[in-house]
């Protein structure tokens, strides 16, 4: 691709609303990070299941991002994606399935999100079979480890390799496993392989749930990670989506201000990506300003919230980041 055709278009086209928020928000990300910034990524909903992985395993790999805070389904779902993308099931006129259609797809064991669905034996059963295998060794062994630490382990099985249906240049996981990035899943039990987890637990193959390392722990590493992260430079937030994804480490600084009673920068960017109602107490929705109260954000911090599509705006603003 010739350089800064995308690029290009959008400072072209891209003058007001939210379409001038995503430009502002571009540049002062970029800006953030040529000064020497450092950026943690969050990833809420099911971005790995939009195949997000095609533009920002890219960002990793430039250095563009520095950690990145994700559910469990954002996890395991780059992963479902990437040992069983040619069985997915894609289903346009989602909108007009009945009841009956939902219970067929259900029938034929395919989990339907929005208009994708994905195969519960190629994707979910066949990755459990590899969990197994290392929560089993590691539960026997007295080993604990993260979720995510669990996953990398699966992903440098050579048995997976053997099995994947995209260029793996493609998966976020992969990315983040090479460069070695920090990754916190907070709340990781109520995803599949978590409930997976959970239930070899509940029959007695693995004798200690503790086998997987939990939240209060993942915060304890958040925090090291942001003392010792933050010590030259400051840390912008890059927040796609809601809930704990980024709930979890924007908290991080009234904690250490407060209650370790400890010096650290605040966050030196934020923007969000969303179409939560900014009303009615939604926290997912607050406008950046609120933070400020929290001891989250500072006055001046460079703050950006676009009101859109997160799989339409955050591939737009990852290829204005790069330079494409």
């Amino acid at each position: 691709m010739t350089k800064n055709v995308i690029t290009n278009f959008l400072k072209e086209n891209f003058k007001h609303f939210n379409a001038a928020a995503l430009i502002d928000a571009a540049e002062a990300y970029k800006n953030h990070m040529e000064n020497g910034g450092k950026m943690l990524v969050t990833l809420a909903g099911a971005m790995s299941t939009a195949e997000l992985g095609i533009s920002l395993a890219e960002m990793i790999r430039q250095d563009k991002v520095s950690a990145i805070c994700c559910t469990g389904a954002n996890l395991e779902e780059d992963l479902f994606n990437l040992v069983a993308h040619d069985f997915y099931k894609r289903i346009p006129n989602y909108r007009d399935l009945t009841p009956e259609d939902e219970e067929d797809l259900l029938k034929h064991h395919f989990n339907r999100v929005t208009d994708t669905c994905i195969p519960e034996e190629e994707a979910m059963r066949r990755i459990e079979e590899f969990l197994k295998k290392y929560w089993f060794s590691a539960d026997k062994n007295n080993e604990r480890y993260f979720p995510h630490e669990f996953i990398f382990k699966v992903l440098q099985d050579v048995d997976l390799k053997q099995l994947f249906q995209i260029d793996p240049k493609n998966s976020w996981l992969l990315a983040a496993m090479e460069k070695n990035l920090p990754i916190f899943v907070p709340g990781w039990e109520d995803s599949t392989t978590g409930n997976f987890f959970t239930s070899h637990c509940m029959k007695g193959a693995v004798k200690n749930p503790l086998t997987v390392k939990g939240g209060v722990e993942y915060m304890i590493e958040l925090c090291n990670w942001y003392l010792e992260a933050s010590k030259d430079t400051t840390i912008g937030f890059f927040q796609i989506g809601g809930g704990i994804a980024g709930d979890f480490p924007i908290c991080v600084v009234p904690m250490i201000h407060q209650d370790l009673e400890q010096e650290a920068p605040l966050w030196g960017y934020f923007c969000q990506i969303s179409d939560s109602t900014t009303s009615y107490g939604s926290y997912s929705g607050a406008v950046p300003n609120e933070k400020i109260t929290w001891g989250k954000l500072a006055k001046d911090t460079p703050k950006f919230i676009i009101e859109s599509d997160a799989t339409i705006v955050a591939p737009l603003m990852f290829a204005y980041i790069l330079g494409m």
